[in-house]
């Protein structure tokens, strides 16, 4: 009949074979909609509580990252490791001493592929994978954290990172080093 329609009348059987394909499509949707359909299955936020409560990840997830400060003795061995170039650490050497200060670690998350290849190379295992996986923002400038201007029971252990100590620690009008983009 769609041939017949086609060639007595080319638009009809034009405008007839997009009326049948997306009334097909249609019934291909709702029909894989009526068998998977499951009563008992609650959204994301109702299986997980996600904003109070953090959702579980496995144990090998590379969330964002953790980082202590206390222990890193500023060997520049995990931004030479990083393939996106997105690790930046200010240091300054220390008087009397053969070894350097850190005055700033700054992860431009916005470049940050989580591979981990950071994590490895560094002596005294002060940076590894957390499992923080949302840290959302506004702004590109919300993607860059600065482990040395966040607060001290935050950057200083290895605690993971909180969304709203990072967004504080943006208010800060000065940072230590400059800043990863001066």
């Amino acid at each position: 009949m769609i041939r017949w329609l086609k060639r007595v009348f080319p638009w009809l059987g034009n405008v007839f074979e997009a009326v049948f394909t997306v009334v097909y499509g249609l019934w291909v949707t709702l029909r894989t909609a009526i068998k998977t359909y499951r009563p008992e299955r609650k959204t994301f936020t109702e299986h997980f509580e996600y904003p109070e409560l953090p959702v579980p990840v496995s144990a090998r997830y590379r969330g964002f990252h953790r980082f202590d400060l206390t222990t890193c003795i500023s060997c520049d061995q995990c931004a030479k490791a990083c393939p996106v170039d997105c690790i930046y650490i200010g240091k300054e050497k220390v008087e009397g001493s053969k070894g350097f200060k850190i005055t700033g670690y700054t992860i431009d998350y916005s470049k940050c592929m989580f591979c981990a290849l950071c994590v490895e190379p560094c002596p005294v295992d002060c940076i590894f994978m957390g499992a923080t996986h949302d840290l959302s923002c506004y702004s590109r400038d919300g993607c860059i954290v600065d482990f040395s201007r966040l607060p001290t029971d935050i950057a200083w252990g290895r605690s993971t990172l909180n969304p709203t100590a990072i967004s504080q620690s943006k208010v800060i009008t000065e940072p230590v080093h400059g800043g990863p983009n001066q």
